[in-house]
């Protein structure tokens, strides 16, 4: 016989099909990559490292996702599209075999009042519908259990344009769960009315206290005083009870000011619409302190926090009602619903179950359902994220995930690299940029990026297996086996916080004395307390400078030099040496090119295309007005001040014509937190989250206080950076500050001069003090899960 092949087949194992095995990148250019051409292989855990700010957001996220999400978004029709986020291409010459990709980044979940756990994973969703079927007494639809629907009540003739119009009689009644009091938010607000006003001054004399409420041109002053409804020179304490509640409470009514037509409101629900329903985070530093100061918001009486309608909570299964089900924690929940056998609801119980196991298998089992999402820290948020590909049947995808350990104890590291493998090895591709150790050694292939960060990075440094890093001579193969050693004498502390009685969340009555004076470590498993410990036990008041996890807010008008404040003193400088006004100097005032608005580039909305940037030309991307670009000081205009990095315009602002002490101060801190390669007008939309991280770490040290408590300082950071923020630390405590740091990272905790762990477990397994000492104390000790993990890692 012969063994000649027909035309047409092939050998098994060979079909053509199978060879497309590979993400070919080549030529990427996204923000600070170089050229880069790279080939990954499918249904393999890829790991990509380097120093913070070196390039691996912009090849994973910037580059392979979102061109794969950009061409799923291709395939809709354009009607669809429309509603749709648009994306551009990115810049590369040629991006072959991507798959369908899902991103599971680091971003906080929104903020928003009405956003819990059960609302951001569609739990909530499900238990509205179970109780409704199987809820005793039945008070309606699943809408009756959401406390974001509102009952509704209508009646009234309505005209049908069809055919011959007809009035028709028509009634719509909807029954919602939402609290009338606290209208679903769980919590009602005060407000201090000595902070809105000095009521020994009329308005003429200027008695609004609220931040840029000035009576002399303001157009909200303007508009109570010339309203008619209150006397503008009368002090307030003198209204009448009329006048009194027209100026606080009165309904939005039309007034002529300065013969214009404007919109007359009450004082109370103006502050409640112009503040109160922004996200405070993203407010202003001096707004947001006026909100604190003028606001508090006190538990709801009438639902006591839970947001939901007297007939919601009435309506119970069993002894348990929704509000009860989602006070639970999710894995004693979990355990409700196992219990519960009614064939009428099977698969709804069986979904639910399902999801419910996944919030515990990824360690989350210690949350509750109405936890408020804002409140979830960033490694928190990103689980939670994570919940609904768990039990996902799609293969051949490829997982995108933006450092998946952050805010994970080491204990809890290992079963995160458990479902990283278990997405793996049902066929799909998965690329994680990391820089923590134990993630790192689990992977198939390894793409450094490097050698530095911002201009210094952007090229591919090495690709290959864990062992090749280990031997390569790249930044991360160096650092890869580093372990920070025990203190042989620690700092004695120099008087101490007492936390008496602490209740907050799952703490269980905590008492315990802060070291102060020294590096003091608050660690313990996800879910221990600690964050409840410090930020609800130490008030960031005069003394204490708190830097959260909050991510940073800024457009891509925002650049380091306005984010830090650094761009006062330099408009001050340029403005004192010609003898002009500072705002000419900014280009979000008066200096801004009138032609992009002080943009840089022109942008061109194409609908359900993807806008168009071009650089302007009348300002060629330097965003200001010709006029401004001929003052100089120090020799050089604004534009190329704004264009210096961190560490040349430390240099420039330091000696010589050019001396500005009140800048170089701020620069300095810029480069002792590692952001010397950093450009001063870089967009803040294109900083990476370990340099924001950083940023934001740099605009706290200038605040004056001598308590500081970070959380978590390390998220973001290379093996590298580490030692440099160690030494950033050790240096605050030198100086005479309190450092209290909420972390997990070995490296700081072997650093510490004092620890408090938390624990033993997690929810209500934690919120004790299992153990207070120093580093070797807990190393010798290893009575907790941190003294285990801190002994290996020290090889004690």
């Amino acid at each position: 016989m012969s063994s000649a092949k027909r035309p047409g087949t092939q050998q098994p194992g060979s079909h053509v099909a199978d060879s497309h095995d590979l993400i070919r990148v080549h030529g990427a250019r996204e923000n600070n990559l170089k050229d880069v051409s790279i080939d990954l292989p499918k249904r393999r855990l890829t790991v990509f490292t380097g120093v913070s700010g070196s390039g691996k957001s912009s090849l994973v996220f910037n580059t392979i996702a979102a061109e794969s999400q950009r061409l799923i978004n291709e395939t809709y029709s354009a009607f669809v599209q429309g509603f749709m986020p648009t994306l551009a291409r990115p810049e590369v010459d040629v991006l072959d075999g991507l798959t369908t990709a899902i991103i599971v980044d680091q971003q906080r979940m929104g903020a928003d009042p009405r956003s819990t756990v059960g609302t951001a994973t569609d739990v909530n969703a499900m238990l509205r519908i179970l109780f409704s079927r199987l809820g005793d007494p039945h008070i309606g639809p699943p809408s009756a259990y959401s406390f974001n629907t509102a009952s509704v009540r209508a009646s009234g003739a309505i005209t049908v344009e069809r055919g011959n119009k007809k009035a028709v009689k028509a009634t719509f009644q909807r029954t919602g769960g939402m609290c009338t009091n606290c209208e679903g938010r769980g919590t009602v607000s005060d407000i201090d009315l000595t902070q809105l006003y000095d009521d020994s001054k009329s308005l003429a004399e200027g008695a609004f206290t609220i931040p840029g409420w000035k009576s002399d041109s303001q157009w909200t002053v303007q508009v109570y005083a010339q309203s008619g409804f209150v006397d503008p020179d009368k002090p307030i304490r003198d209204y009448t009870d009329r006048e009194l509640r027209d100026f606080l409470y009165g309904e939005a009514v039309k007034v002529k000011v300065n013969g214009v037509n404007l919109t007359y409101e009450g004082l109370i629900p103006k502050i409640q619409k112009s503040f109160l329903s922004k996200d405070k985070e993203a407010m202003q530093p001096h707004i947001r302190a006026f909100v604190e100061r003028a606001v508090t918001f006190t538990t709801c009486p009438e639902c006591e926090g839970t947001r939901l309608s007297e007939g919601a909570r009435s309506s119970r299964i069993g002894k348990i009602s929704i509000a009860d089900a989602c006070a639970m924690e999710i894995r004693d929940l979990a355990d409700w619903v196992r219990e519960l056998a009614e064939p009428s609801v099977a698969p709804l119980l069986t979904a639910l179950r399902d999801t419910l196991d996944s919030f515990v298998e990824i360690g989350l089992g210690y949350l509750s359902l109405d936890r408020p999402a804002g409140t979830l820290s960033g490694g928190e948020a990103q689980r939670v994220k994570m919940i609904r590909h768990l039990g996902s049947s799609l293969t051949d995808t490829t997982y995108v995930f933006d450092e998946p350990t952050v805010g994970l104890h080491p204990h809890d590291i290992q079963r995160m690299n458990d479902l990283l493998l278990r997405l793996r090895d049902k066929g799909n591709t998965v690329l994680v940029v990391e820089h923590k150790p134990e993630a790192i050694a689990i992977a198939d292939h390894v793409v450094d990026l490097g050698p530095g960060a911002g201009t210094q990075g952007g090229t591919v440094c090495f690709e290959g297996t864990v062992a090749q890093l280990r031997a390569s001579d790249t930044v991360t193969g160096r650092h890869l086996d580093d372990r920070a050693a025990l203190k042989e004498s620690v700092r004695k502390p120099t008087g101490a916080l007492e936390i008496r009685a602490a209740r907050t969340h799952n703490l269980q009555g905590v008492d315990v004395d802060v070291p102060l004076g020294v590096l003091c470590v608050v660690t313990g498993v996800a879910g221990s307390g600690k964050s409840s410990l410090i930020h609800g036990s130490v008030p960031a008041g005069a003394d204490v400078v708190s830097v959260d996890q909050s991510p940073i807010k800024g457009s891509r008008r925002s650049n380091p030099a306005t984010y830090t404040g650094l761009l006062d003193p330099i408009r001050k400088a340029f403005a004192k040496a010609n003898g002009v006004k500072p705002a000419l100097f900014s280009a979000n005032s008066e200096g801004a090119c009138p032609t992009c608005n002080g943009a840089g580039v022109i942008y061109t909305d194409l609908a359900m295309m993807a806008g168009v940037a071009t650089p302007c030309e009348d300002c060629e991307g330097k965003r200001f007005q010709p006029a401004v670009l001929e003052y100089r000081f120090g020799g050089r205009d604004i534009s190329e001040v704004l264009a210096m990095s961190v560490d040349r315009a430390e240099e420039f602002f330091g000696a010589g014509e050019a001396r500005t002490p009140a800048a170089h101060k701020i620069l300095q801190r810029l480069s002792d937190v590692g952001l010397g390669y950093l450009t001063l007008g870089q967009p803040l939309t294109t900083l990476s989250g370990g340099e924001r991280q950083r940023l934001k770490l740099a605009t706290h040290m200038g605040e004056k206080g001598g308590v500081y408590v970070l959380d978590e300082p390390t998220t973001g950071l290379h093996l590298a950076d580490v030692e440099q923020l160690l030494g950033l630390l050790d240096r605050l405590v030198d100086a005479g500050k309190s450092v209290i740091v909420i972390e997990h990272h070995q490296a700081v905790m072997a650093h510490a001069d004092w620890i408090i762990d938390l624990g033993p477990g997690a929810g209500h397994d934690g919120g004790r003090i299992v153990f207070e000492g120093t580093p070797a104390d807990l190393v010798a000790d290893r009575s907790t899960l941190t003294g285990e993990h801190l002994a290996a890692y020290v090889g004690a």
